[in-house]
């Protein structure tokens, strides 16, 4: 049997009573804790206007982590590509890889990672999502040695083979990943449905390229490891109602840190419970034997390469205890 990698997605929270400078150094410490217990990367994910997700200036945050870690790869878990330009993205994560060589990913997403309004906030033109195949090979060419732009070069950048990976929750991932060869992460901790059969797909419809002779499949998986199975579902319990005050939130422009746990659980109540659940359908939540016990067959289910672990413990603290808890667990994780 063989050991599969085991990465991590940090949202970069900001919770209730916290600020931005807070997120920040807790990211630091979550990856250099990271480091130490042997994870293979940490992602950052671009989300705009959300009030409690501080990794909106995604390259920004890896250069500031990148400063603080020496070894372990670092990326985007994603880019939204149609918010930016190809060249930008190119020169961006150029200059991250002349910064830290070899350290550095770079995943892809079409989503806007917002609402209407955060799109045009962003200038972005809702038809941008339709160019994304053409945006990804674009950024491709100026992250590689032969440009697709005639006369234009990503400076830095070029040369950099940056390695790519496309991120969805859709067949269209999955079908453009196998079709430019390219690693593809599934967004399952949040969004299950499509898992199964967007593997199946992509692994179907794999086609070789320059980076990739096989289909590599990351797969998304919530983590809440603690020491006891109660404090793991007392953790359970508080990012419910953190989900459904972030979907309360979106629709009605309430923050967060406006509603209070009581408010939370009435909405859980009302309603919203039944698609929290759904966004939690694949959650690893208990004792460091528990998650070993889920995540065994959660790689039985998917026989994904890589396992992306997205640790939304409310606290800082208690994120790092996850951590190095699923590390405590990962020797028992096969396939």
């Amino acid at each position: 049997m063989t050991r599969v990698p085991v990465s991590i997605l940090d949202l970069a929270p900001i919770r209730r009573g916290e600020t931005a400078t807070d997120s920040f150094a807790a990211s630091v410490a979550l990856a250099q804790q990271a480091e130490n217990l042997g994870f293979e990367r940490v992602w950052y994910a671009e989300h705009h206007n959300i009030a409690g997700i501080a990794s909106s200036a995604t390259s920004v945050l890896i250069a500031h982590v990148g400063a603080h870690t020496r070894t372990i790869r670092l990326g985007a878990g994603g880019v939204m590509l149609p918010n930016h330009a190809p060249l930008m993205i190119a020169e961006q994560f150029g200059t991250l890889a002349a910064m830290y060589p070899g350290r550095i990913d770079l995943g892809l997403g079409r989503a806007p990672g917002s609402d209407e309004n955060t799109m045009y906030a962003l200038r972005r033109d809702p038809r941008s999502a339709d160019n994304f195949p053409r945006d990804v090979l674009e950024l491709q060419g100026y992250l590689g040695e032969e440009t697709r732009v005639p006369g234009v070069d990503a400076v830095p950048g070029k040369g950099s083979h940056v390695p790519l990976y496309i991120l969805g929750s859709s067949l269209f991932g999955a079908k453009l990943a196998a079709a430019l060869g390219m690693p593809y992460a599934f967004a399952s901790h949040f969004a299950p449905s499509a898992l199964l059969e967007a593997i199946t797909v992509y692994r179907d419809e794999f086609q070789p390229s320059e980076q990739l002779d096989k289909p590599y499949v990351m797969a998304g998986v919530n983590v809440l490891a603690a020491d006891t199975t109660a404090i793991a579902r007392e953790q359970l319990r508080d990012i419910r109602r953190i989900r459904a005050v972030s979907l309360h939130g979106r629709r009605l422009g309430v923050h967060d840190q406006d509603v209070t746990d009581e408010q939370a659980d009435q909405l859980l109540a009302a309603g919203l419970g039944a698609q929290v659940d759904h966004m939690l359908t694949y959650t690893a939540a208990g004792t460091p034997t528990e998650v070993s016990d889920y995540l065994d067959d959660f790689l039985r289910l998917t026989s994904a390469d890589e396992l992306i672990t997205v640790h939304q413990v409310p606290t800082a603290e208690g994120r790092l205890r996850s951590i190095t808890l699923l590390a405590e667990a990962i020797d028992a994780v096969r396939v």
